[in-house]
């Protein structure tokens, strides 16, 4: 594969089908850049010269259906580094967040060393995460228990919450 290649695939689930899009990983096999859902705001589009490859995201697509069955998995595959420095900083907080919890925006912004109106750039950073399900961004919710912002929808959110154990 050449390194400025672009495969993707596609994975049943429970919230659709989901498009898996990687490159390939500098010592052999594919890393993940993006997890989208049929719907999802700012979801990646397949592009003309893409290569689509379904075995190519075998772990991920393994990992995904032990989620949905209910294990608590932890999504340790290869993905690719992206996004800003403080994109990289809040995203590796939701990465800290356990199965079945939830956490508030404020928490992460502390997580993170920001507060009061900074928690709204932590909000932002949460909605660009390309890889949903795999970095758990749906286990922030608001303060008050709200289920605040998630790109593929607050029905999925709710579901994958619900799936999690997460919910009262």
């Amino acid at each position: 594969m050449d390194e400025n290649e672009t495969v993707y695939a596609y994975a049943d689930g429970p919230l659709g089908g989901m498009l898996l899009v990687g490159a390939p990983a500098a010592r052999g096999g594919v890393v993940l850049r993006s997890l989208s859902l049929p719907g999802q705001k700012g979801a990646v589009e397949v592009a003309a010269g893409w290569t689509r490859d379904q075995g190519a995201f075998g772990g991920v697509v393994e990992r995904l259906g032990a989620y949905f069955a209910g294990e608590p998995v932890r999504f340790d595959v290869p993905f690719a580094v992206a996004g800003t420095e403080f994109q990289r900083k809040v995203w590796a907080a939701l990465e800290e967040i356990p199965y079945g919890t939830t956490v508030s925006y404020g928490e992460i912004g502390r997580a993170v060393g920001v507060a009061g109106a900074g928690v709204r750039a932590v909000g932002t950073a949460i909605g660009r995460n390309p890889l949903l399900v795999v970095r758990p961004c749906h286990r922030v919710i608001g303060a008050d228990g709200s289920l605040r912002g998630y790109a593929a929808g607050p029905e999925r959110k709710r579901s994958l919450l619900e799936l999690e154990g997460a919910l009262a």
